[in-house]
């Protein structure tokens, strides 16, 4: 009898694991790897440049965007890391070429006069990439939640780049 608890306990498990959504390492490709790989060194810079934009500007609009930014990125960081864990692949250490990063010495320009707008002209440049990224992922993926994330990557960030153009043409 504990043979056929224990059975049913396994098969339990399974089920409900099942029912759950958990992916399957399989249930992935190359490009959806190279997505997450990209997409966390790239939203970690994001994070890095929206986190300091209160103690430069007094703009309540630069400031609103520059939080909903770091606000929405981590969260992403975090499920994008998840999957590669899941999927067996390793974490980029470096960025190297990939669309819209901003060079360290571009960074450290931030501290000047024309904070607002380089910052802004930095951060619209640095969501094209992330679009870009995005788009690729839409294209070559076929992770149905990779290119979910892909798309409200795509769609949000659109916005966000809607804005900060408004603002920079005001």
């Amino acid at each position: 009898m504990s043979r056929k608890f224990l059975a049913g306990f396994v098969l339990s498990a399974v089920t409900a694991l099942g029912l759950t959504g958990c992916a399957t390492p399989a249930d992935h490709d190359d490009a959806d790897v190279t997505f997450a790989q990209q997409m966390v060194p790239h939203h970690r810079q994001a994070v890095e440049m929206a986190t300091p934009v209160p103690q430069h500007t007094k703009n309540p609009q630069v400031v609103a965007l520059a939080s909903g930014i770091a606000r929405a990125q981590q969260p992403e960081i975090d499920q994008l890391t998840a999957w590669l864990k899941q999927w067996g692949a390793p974490a980029m250490t470096e960025h190297g070429s990939m669309p819209g990063m901003v060079e360290t010495g571009d960074l450290d320009t931030l501290r000047d006069a024309a904070y607002d707008r380089k910052w802004l002209t930095l951060m619209v440049d640095h969501h094209r990439g992330a679009i870009d990224m995005a788009r690729t992922e839409l294209d070559r993926g076929s992770n149905a939640d990779a290119k979910a994330l892909a798309q409200r990557i795509a769609d949000t960030q659109q916005a966000e780049v809607d804005r900060m153009t408004a603002l920079l043409a005001a």
